[in-house]
């Protein structure tokens, strides 16, 4: 049986700067780099996340370490992808030395995530991630659709982004990250994220967002690409009806009129109104056309 961690095994504000210091690391913009320097803050993360002893949990920018170590407390195993050289070869002596009946379930996979395909270990069942805020979006999407073991996802990210993915038909910043977030799993906002919990403290707030995977994959002979050319199409443009904004996707105005109409769509509706299910639909009719 595993000894529980110490309760200073978390890192604290003093702790994360002393770390820094020593491997000489500034939190830079262009990697979108803010530390948790919150040891509550983490511990919140991994409850809110519904993390449990069993799962095996994926990180996306770990960093120094904060909530790598939160997670090694709650789940069966962690495997943290980082980028960047210095952290990556820092974070598994960080581990080793503050949580060291934990060491031995860590993983660490020092690259771009948006270019892992395979994880080390068993099937990942947990994603949860401080996402810089430059790639937070297209990061989120490349780990569901790589991973479908992953069921339960909590990620932190910038307010506005969070209230996008979390976003349903009709509001004002729905979107192409709304439709598609939506099309993996059940999406909503998961709280708020002070802006002193992080160092450097970033000039915008932060949110959590949960995204439990669908039971029932979205119902549709379209295939996923199919789907999101069309959700790509329909957001291009953003105030033309359908029938204007998916005349290039359908390559004239009465073709996508045709879709439109024949997947019980109006052609005078515009994109931020429609469902996951009814851009599916579209897809649909227009791949069925092409097939006939």
């Amino acid at each position: 049986m595993s000894t529980s961690p110490t309760p200073d095994a978390l890192l604290g504000p003093a702790d994360i700067r002393e770390l820094a210091d020593v491997l000489g690391v500034r939190p830079t913009k262009q990697r979108g780099q803010n530390f948790v320097i919150d040891a509550n803050t983490v511990r919140r993360i991994v409850r809110t996340a519904d993390v449990r002893p069993g799962d095996v949990v994926v990180e996306v920018g770990p960093g120094l370490g904060s909530l790598t170590l939160a997670l090694l407390e709650a789940a069966d195993r962690v495997t943290a992808v980082e980028i960047d050289d210095v952290l990556a070869g820092a974070l598994p002596a960080t581990v080793a030395a503050r949580m060291p009946e934990r060491a031995d379930r860590f993983a660490l996979v020092h690259s771009d995530a948006m270019h892992v395909t395979e994880l080390p270990g068993p099937a990942p069942t947990a994603l949860v991630a401080n996402l810089p805020y430059n790639v937070a979006v297209p990061v989120l999407l490349h780990m569901l659709a790589t991973f479908p073991s992953i069921e339960r996802t909590l990620v932190m990210v910038q307010a506005e982004v969070a209230d996008r993915l979390a976003a349903t038909p009709g509001s004002k910043v729905y979107g192409v990250p709304s439709v598609k977030a939506n099309w993996y799993a059940e999406v909503k906002r998961a709280g708020a994220i002070g802006r002193n919990v992080f160092w450097p403290a970033p000039n915008v707030d932060s949110g959590l967002v949960s995204l439990v995977r669908r039971s029932e994959p979205v119902k549709t002979t379209a295939s996923k690409k199919e789907v999101f050319a069309v959700v790509d199409a329909a957001f291009a443009q953003r105030r033309k009806t359908l029938r204007a904004a998916l005349s290039g996707w359908a390559g004239s105005a009465p073709a996508a009129e045709a879709a439109l109409v024949a997947a019980g769509v109006s052609p005078q509706a515009r994109g931020e109104s429609l469902t996951v299910e009814e851009f599916a639909r579209i897809a649909e009719h227009k791949v069925s056309e092409e097939n006939s």
